[in-house]
């Protein structure tokens, strides 16, 4: 059995979640990937992985369901026994107004964007506690410190995700496992494809770096907080360019 590392990447068949999932696989990693629905392109960022010397299995399944979230893990340490590093990347975003955000919409993000997180870390801390060792990074936002209009539901499970990542970061570290949350401006995803051009450009004026985020960016700071010291833990660090 290999002796690498493993890292799990939920949300990865696009966007920042294939920008960290290549990250990890080009630093020695072996990698554990799933998507909800887009399995043709989750099996495309599994290939780009192999090429890259990785091992990488993949899983499509929704991590807002326990159910795929227990599965998904099964296989991931029936084929590498344990887990070193899980990014919670897996969300969605919805914008309009609270007036007309129905209650399927509402649960559909907070299950998304919270219940997925608190789905991942319970699978993997166990395992984690039994080895003290491991690294949790849950991929969160700037509205879920500062909120966005017509975006209440996506600031609140946000804000969810750094108040759980705080607390979860005390639970977990007598065990010598850290907790930290990525919250990020706006970077270039798709998530972010309804703004308009007129939309981005009056964005980018508030913001001093002028412009938005890459993917890669991305990647390489979830990727430096993995190698940086268990006393770095609790932390929602903020990639925005200077915008907040």
């Amino acid at each position: 059995m290999s002796t690498k590392k493993v890292a799990v990447i939920t949300g990865a068949s696009r966007g920042i979640g294939k920008a960290i999932a290549k990250k990890y696989a080009a630093n020695g990693y072996n990698l554990a990937i799933c998507c909800k629905t887009n399995s043709d392109l989750l099996k495309e960022v599994q290939e780009e992985i192999l090429l890259l010397g990785a091992d990488c299995i993949c899983f499509t399944g929704d991590m807002a369901v326990p159910a795929d979230v227990k599965q998904f893990f099964s296989e991931i340490y029936n084929h590498y026994s344990h887990v070193d590093v899980l990014i919670n990347n897996a969300g969605i975003s919805h914008v309009g107004l609270l007036t007309d955000m129905t209650d399927e919409e509402w649960d559909l993000i907070i299950s998304g964007n919270l219940s997925s997180v608190f789905y991942c870390c319970r699978e993997v801390a166990k395992d984690m506690i039994n080895r003290r060792c491991g690294c949790i990074i849950n991929i969160s936002s700037v509205w879920g410190t500062y909120g966005a209009s017509c975006e209440v539901a996506y600031s609140a499970s946000k804000g969810g995700v750094n108040s759980f990542t705080k607390a979860l970061s005390k639970e977990l570290a007598p065990s010598n496992i850290t907790v930290n949350a990525v919250a990020c401006g706006i970077i270039d995803t798709d998530m972010n494809s309804h703004l308009s051009n007129e939309e981005l450009s009056s964005i980018y004026e508030d913001i001093p770096a002028g412009r938005c985020g890459t993917v890669d960016e991305v990647a390489n700071t979830v990727y430096s907080i993995t190698s940086q010291s268990t006393y770095l833990t609790g932390q929602i660090i903020t990639i925005d360019g200077g915008w907040f």
